[in-house]
């Protein structure tokens, strides 16, 4: 009789001991499951508010789905965006050309790098007081971009239209400045101005020499109001920028690929008439 007993109550033991398992094996598999399904990554991503901010709001749903989160920081300050993406404050930054990236990681000290080229902005000249790049008068103050790049980038445009001569033999380096221009005959004088404040000095000056994401920002149309535009091949391409350390990680990836989507192409032509082109 007692083995009879004991053999109950082994039993219910192993069966309260196989209940328990089979339990813990279920809670283990969804913690397991839970384990296995792809984390969210969040990107902070500092950006121009048009168009790359525009264009990232695009692409946030889809990214999200691909368990990326775009977390997106409005900028104003080129070169303190550069700084706080090579800090780790921010994973990434789009709102610059190459040529903008190299002069800030060589007068800052950075070491950024292009991930991918997204889109060209064709820089332009704009006025509220003619309707002409011919009624320019004699003497007249142009302000152009205070950096060194898009300040090179202004004086190119005015050359390129035959405004201005640039001597190119004195200049090494393509940052054109005032002391590069060899011939000037109608005495344009140009005046340097940080790039979020050049739509205001309209007011101040004959013409302006703007970048078209602040000429966007303005409700300003390059192709229609615009005097003077470069080209559609300028190779002053807008960049996603991030750091050595991570720019070849899975979210990064998947945000460059995003970017350079043919439904990207698709907005940028349909939302800005050719005044932001793809460059993919």
């Amino acid at each position: 009789m007692r083995k009879f007993y004991l053999l109950v109550l082994f039993t219910v033991l192993f069966a309260i001991l196989v209940g328990c398992s089979k339990n813990e094996a279920l809670v283990n598999g969804k913690e397991s499951k839970g384990t296995t399904e792809k984390k969210t990554v969040t990107l902070k991503i500092g950006a121009s508010s048009t168009p790359h901010a525009e264009i990232l709001e695009f692409i946030k749903p889809k990214l999200e789905k691909e368990g990326v989160k775009l977390d997106i920081k409005i900028i104003n300050d080129g070169i303190l965006t550069n700084e706080q993406t090579a800090n780790g404050e921010w994973d990434a930054n789009y709102f610059q050309h190459t040529p903008f990236l190299k002069q800030t990681n060589k007068d800052s000290g950075l070491n950024l790098v292009k991930v991918v080229g997204v889109h060209i902005e064709p820089f332009g000249v704009y006025s509220k007081k003619i309707k002409s790049i011919d009624e320019l008068p004699k003497g007249a103050k142009i302000a152009i971009p205070k950096d060194p790049v898009n300040f090179s980038r202004a004086l190119q445009l005015f050359a390129a239209n035959g405004l201005i001569e640039l001597n190119e033999s004195s200049n090494t380096n393509k940052n054109y400045t005032v002391q590069d221009i060899k011939k000037n005959e109608k005495k344009l004088q140009f005046i340097p101005v940080d790039g979020p404040l050049l739509v205001r000095s309209l007011d101040d000056v004959e013409a302006a020499a703007i970048n078209t994401n602040y000429a966007l920002e303005a409700g300003l149309k390059p192709k229609k109001d615009a005097l003077i535009i470069e080209g559609d091949k300028s190779p002053y391409v807008n960049i996603l920028v991030a750091r050595p350390d991570n720019k070849d990680s899975d979210a990064i990836q998947k945000l460059a690929k995003a970017l350079t989507s043919p439904e990207v192409k698709k907005f940028i032509e349909d939302k800005y008439d050719g005044a932001v082109v793809p460059a993919f």
